[in-house]
């Protein structure tokens, strides 16, 4: 088939307008899908967050299990 950009397309009216009405619809998807990712992609970044302070939390009490087994496994000094 030969392309022919020069040619005019006719269509109906009424499948104009469905037409229309469908990329309008398609829009609205993507504007909808654009937003529950940017949602999603904070949802993500606050759990991050609150991943990091416990990790933070559980690394203090390791610590603080350490100086304690420490502690208790030194010898008594004498005074």
């Amino acid at each position: 088939m030969e392309d022919k950009p020069d040619v005019p397309v006719f269509i109906r009216i009424d499948e104009y307008k469905d037409i229309v009405n469908i990329l309008g619809l398609i829009k609205s998807k993507v504007e909808e899908a654009k937003s529950i990712l940017a949602k999603l992609n904070q949802l993500k970044n606050e759990e991050d967050s609150e991943l990091e302070v416990w990790h933070s939390e559980l690394e203090e009490v390791e610590r603080k299990i350490n100086f304690i087994d420490k502690s208790l496994m030194e010898p008594a000094s004498r005074s």
